[in-house]
C-alpha cells in the first residue's frame, strides 16, 4: 500500500525519541532548580555544602577553560608585541642611522673649522701672508705632485711664492690664474727644499721622492745623524722659504739620509696660506716656470 501523502518527510521515530528526552530534560532540570530554591530557603546550610560541591565539580573545568582562554590571549598579545618591537627596532636603527651621519657631518665641520681656524692664526701672526685659500685638489696617483689652491693673481699671488698650511710646508706656486694657483708639493721630485735638523740644527736637504715622501740627506758626508721621529724644519737659505717652518717628519733610515712624510698633507688640510718669499730677491719673474711647462 501506498504512504499516505500527509505524512510529513523526514518524521521518524527516532526524533519522536529526541524530542521527548529533549521534554524530560527540560522538566528534569526545571525540577532540579525548583529543588535547590525550596532547599536554599528551607535548609539554607545543606544548600551551602550543595553550592560547595558543585564548585568544586566545576573547578577544574573552568581552570582548564581560563588557560586556554590565557594561552589563546597571550598568543594574540605575544604577536601584537613582536610586531610592536620589530616596528620599533626599525625606528630605534633609522633613528641610530640618522644620529651616526649628523655625528659623522658635525665631525667633518668640527675638523674643517679648526684647519680654518688654524690658517687664520697662522695668517694674523706671518704679516707677509698674501692670500690664503681652500686646497681644491691634489694629485696623489701621478709621479708628478701637485695641488690647487681657490687663490690667484686677483688674490695677489705670483709665481714662486711659498705656501704652507697649519701643520707645515706644503710646496711653491708654479702656476697662476686670476682665481686659482698650482702648487708644487714639497714630495715632487723637482721640489728641492734647504732644512735643518730640529735636533742640532744640522742643515740637510729635503727633496720630493714623487711618491708622497721625501729624502733627506746632510750636507756632511759620511755620517747618518737622523733618527726617527725626526722634525726637519726650513733653514732660510736661498731666501724662497721662511726660516722654521716644519718639512717633515723621519720614518726610516736610509743609507747615509732618512725617509721622511711631510708634515702638512693636502689630503687632509683645507686651507692653505700664500706668503711672500723670505727675501724678495729669491721671487722669479711672473712667467712660466720649468716645472709649470712640464
Amino acid at each position: 500500500m501506498a504512504p499516505p501523502t500527509s505524512a510529513r518527510p523526514g518524521w521518524s521515530r527516532r526524533a519522536q525519541y529526541g524530542l521527548f528526552f529533549s521534554f524530560l530534560a527540560v522538566i528534569a532540570g526545571l525540577l532540579v532548580g525548583l529543588g535547590l530554591l525550596a532547599l536554599s530557603i528551607v535548609a539554607p546550610s545543606a544548600y551551602a555544602g550543595v553550592r560547595g560541591a558543585a564548585l568544586d565539580a566545576t573547578a577544574p573545568v573552568t581552570g582548564a577553560l581560563r588557560s586556554v582562554t590565557d594561552t589563546v590571549g597571550g598568543l594574540v598579545s605575544g604577536a601584537g608585541n613582536y610586531w610592536d618591537a620589530a616596528r620599533q627596532n626599525g625606528d630605534l636603527r633609522r633613528e641610530n642611522q640618522a644620529l651616526r651621519r649628523q655625528s659623522i657631518q658635525a665631525r667633518a665641520i668640527f675638523q674643517e673649522n679648526a684647519q680654518l681656524k688654524a690658517a687664520l692664526t697662522l695668517r694674523e701672526r706671518n704679516v707677509v701672508a698674501v692670500a690664503s685659500g681652500r686646497i681644491v685638489g691634489s694629485s696623489l696617483e701621478s709621479e708628478r705632485r701637485f695641488a690647487v689652491i681657490s687663490a690667484g693673481t686677483g688674490d695677489g699671488v705670483a709665481v714662486g711664492m711659498p705656501v704652507r698650511a697649519a701643520a707645515g710646508l706644503i710646496g711653491r706656486v708654479v702656476d697662476a690664474g686670476m682665481l686659482a694657483s698650482r702648487v708644487l708639493l714639497v714630495s715632487d721630485r723637482a721640489n728641492i727644499v734647504p732644512a735643518r735638523l730640529l735636533r742640532g740644527n744640522q742643515p740637510v736637504i729635503a727633496t720630493g721622492r714623487g711618491d708622497g715622501t721625501i729624502d733627506l740627506r746632510p750636507l756632511e758626508v759620511g755620517r747618518n745623524p737622523f733618527k726617527p721621529g725626526d722634525i726637519v724644519v726650513t733653514s732660510g737659505t736661498g731666501g724662497l722659504y721662511p726660516p722654521n717652518v716644519p718639512v717633515a717628519r723621519v720614518i726610516r733610515l736610509d743609507d747615509d739620509g732618512a725617509i721622511a712624510i711631510p708634515m702638512a698633507d693636502p689630503a687632509n688640510a683645507s686651507f692653505a696660506v700664500v706668503e711672500k718669499p723670505y727675501e724678495e730677491a729669491a721671487l722669479p719673474e711672473a712667467a712660466p716656470t720649468e716645472e709649470a711647462e712640464r
